[in-house]
């Protein structure tokens, strides 16, 4: 796919608190020094994803940079991601990610969670 014309869909964007509580009540989770990721399937059949940075990370102006580029390593990789996930993305702290990072250890993670999530056969 072109990549210049890949957008995030407002239903890609996982905003409401419901959902959340949902996704980390799963406890599916994994992570590496970049990114944890919490998993849980979802009825849609699409990828959607939502953010969580602390304000430990900084502030405002590195905490929305961190977002941007969490938004953006989905937006590049949505297609390489597992179809009908919830996921939920944390920055590590301290990682000095750069988008490459991101965007490996989120497909990455999502792979390895949407198998363990089909093993427990909650697909």
């Amino acid at each position: 796919p072109d990549v210049t014309r890949l957008g995030i869909a407002k239903r890609q964007r996982i905003r409401s608190g419901l959902d959340f509580e949902r996704i980390y009540a799963g406890q599916q989770r994994l992570g590496d020094r970049f990114l944890l990721v919490f998993a849980a399937v979802n009825e849609q059949g699409e990828t959607r994803f939502g953010l969580s940075v602390s304000r430990k990370h900084g502030n405002a102006v590195k905490r929305n940079r961190l977002k941007r580029l969490l938004r953006e390593a989905f937006r590049l990789s949505q297609h390489e991601l597992p179809a009908g996930l919830d996921l939920v993305l944390i920055p590590r702290q301290n990682a000095a990610a750069t988008l490459d990072d991101f965007r490996r250890s989120l497909v990455q993670q999502a792979r390895r969670l949407a198998k363990r999530l089909e093993r427990s056969g909650e697909s």
